[in-house]
C-alpha cells in the first residue's frame, strides 16, 4: 500500500476498503505528509512541505504546520480552508535546515536575527532519542531555540540515529547502546554544521537537552569533554534500570538476563570524569523520569569530588506548565551558559 520510498508513521483511519495514513519520504524526516490508498492506488493529499495531521476518513479534515508561517490551517478536501487567528510568538524563528555528513543528519541552525556574521558560541539543543525528533518543519519547534540564538548562541539541533523517520535500520541503531551512535552523531553534525558556517566557533560549545535531551546532554559532557564545554541536563536519565521497564527493555534488553547494556548506557560510572560545567535540573514531582535519577547522578559526583549545579524544582513534574517557572528556568540556564563559556552581551 505505501510506496517504498516512504516512511509510515501512523495509520490515521481504517475503512472497508480504504486507508489513511501518515508518512515521509525516507530521505527526508522533516516533513509528514497524508496518503491515501483507496483499494486501488496510493495517492500522497497534502503537497506543500510541513507536517501534516488528519482526522476521519477520506480525509476529512487536514491539519497543517510549516516552518515559515506560525499557527496551524485547517483545510478539507473540496472546501474553504479554515483560517487561523492565533496570536502570532513574539520570537521569530531564523531556521536553516542541512543534510549533514555522510549519513545526511537532519540539522537545523538559528542564528541571532540580524547577526553580523562575527564567531558565535554554540549551543546543542537535541532531544536525540527514540520516539521523538526536534528537527521538523515546525515553526513552533524552535521557539525555545531562537531566544537561545537572540542571546548570542549558534544553536544547532541535530536528529541522530534512533531518532524517528529514517528507516528500520536507523531507528534499530541504537539497539543494546543508547551511548555510541547517539553522540557520535551529534559530535558528526556539530563538525559538519561548522565546515559550512564559519560563525561556529568549536572552542566555545555547550549542550542542553531535556529527559532524553537531558541524559544526552550529561553523557556529551562527561565522554565527550575535548568537544562539548559545559551542559544543562534537564530531567536526565540517568540509570536505565529505573526507566520505565516497557521502553528500556525494548532497547536494552532485560538485565536479568545481560546487565551489560544498562551498565554501558548509565552516566553514574562515568561521574568521576566530569570536568566541565553542568547544570542537573529535575522537577522533584516528576513521575515520568524521577527526580532520583538526578539525585543519584548528583550523588555519585558529590562522592568522586566533582563540582556541578543541582536545581531541584519542587512541585514540578516531568514538563512545567506554569509560565513564571518556565521563563526563570530559561533565565537560568541562560545565566549558567554565560558564566560557563565567553558569551558576548
Amino acid at each position: 500500500i505505501s510506496p517504498d520510498d516512504v516512511q509510515v508513521r501512523s495509520i490515521a483511519h481504517v475503512g472497508a476498503d480504504e486507508l489513511t495514513f501518515i508518512g515521509n519520504p525516507l530521505d527526508d524526516a522533516t516533513v509528514q505528509h497524508v496518503y491515501h490508498w483507496n483499494g486501488v492506488t496510493t495517492s500522497r493529499r497534502t503537497q506543500v512541505d510541513g507536517v501534516h495531521s488528519v482526522s476521519g476518513g477520506a480525509p476529512t479534515l487536514i491539519r497543517s504546520t510549516s516552518l515559515l508561517i506560525p499557527g496551524v490551517s485547517m483545510s478539507a478536501p473540496g472546501r474553504v480552508p479554515i483560517a487561523s487567528h492565533a496570536e502570532h510568538p513574539l520570537v521569530r524563528p531564523r531556521v536553516t535546515l542541512h543534510a549533514l555528513g555522510e549519513r545526511r543528519i537532519a540539522t537545523a541552525l538559528l542564528l541571532p536575527n540580524g547577526h553580523d556574521g562575527s564567531k558565535l558560541p554554540v549551543l546543542l539543543d537535541p532531544y536525540g532519542g527514540p520516539h521523538a525528533q526536534r528537527v521538523a518543519q515546525l515553526y513552533n519547534a524552535f521557539l525555545s531555540s531562537q531566544w537561545f540564538a537572540d542571546q548570542g548562541f549558534a544553536v544547532v539541533v541535530a536528529d541522530g540515529r534512533g531518532t524517528p523517520g529514517r528507516g528500520t535500520a536507523w531507528e534499530r541503531s541504537v539497539h543494546l547502546d543508547l551511548v555510541s551512535d547517539v553522540l557520535d552523531d551529534q559530535v558528526d553534525a556539530l563538525r559538519a554544521a561548522a565546515d559550512l558556517h564559519h560563525e561556529i566557533d568549536l572552542t566555545r560549545v555547550a549542550i542542553r537537552g531535556w529527559s532524553f535531551g537531558g541524559y544526552l546532554a550529561a553523557l556529551a559532557v562527561l565522554r565527550r569533554p575535548d568537544v562539548f564545554h559545559a551542559a544543562i541536563a534537564g530531567a536526565p536519565v540517568t540509570d536505565w534500570r529505573l526507566y520505565d521497564t516497557h521502553y528500556t527493555e525494548r532497547y536494552l534488553g532485560d538485565p536479568t538476563f545481560d546487565a551489560g547494556p544498562y551498565e554501558r548506557s548509565s552516566l553514574l560510572p562515568l561521574a568521576g570524569q566530569l570536568t566541565r560545567p553542568l547544570l542537573i535540573i529535575h522537577g522533584l514531582a516528576d513521575d515520568n523520569v524521577v527526580a532520583a535519577h538526578s539525585i543519584q547522578l548528583s550523588s555519585a559526583l558529590l562522592a568522586a569530588g566533582k563540582p556541578h549545579e543541582f536545581l531541584g524544582l519542587a512541585g514540578v513534574s516531568h514538563m512545567t506548565p506554569q509560565e513564571v517557572v518556565a521563563e526563570n528556568l530559561l533565565l537560568h540556564q541562560l545565566d549558567f551558559l554565560r558564566r560557563s563559556l565567553p558569551v558576548a552581551g
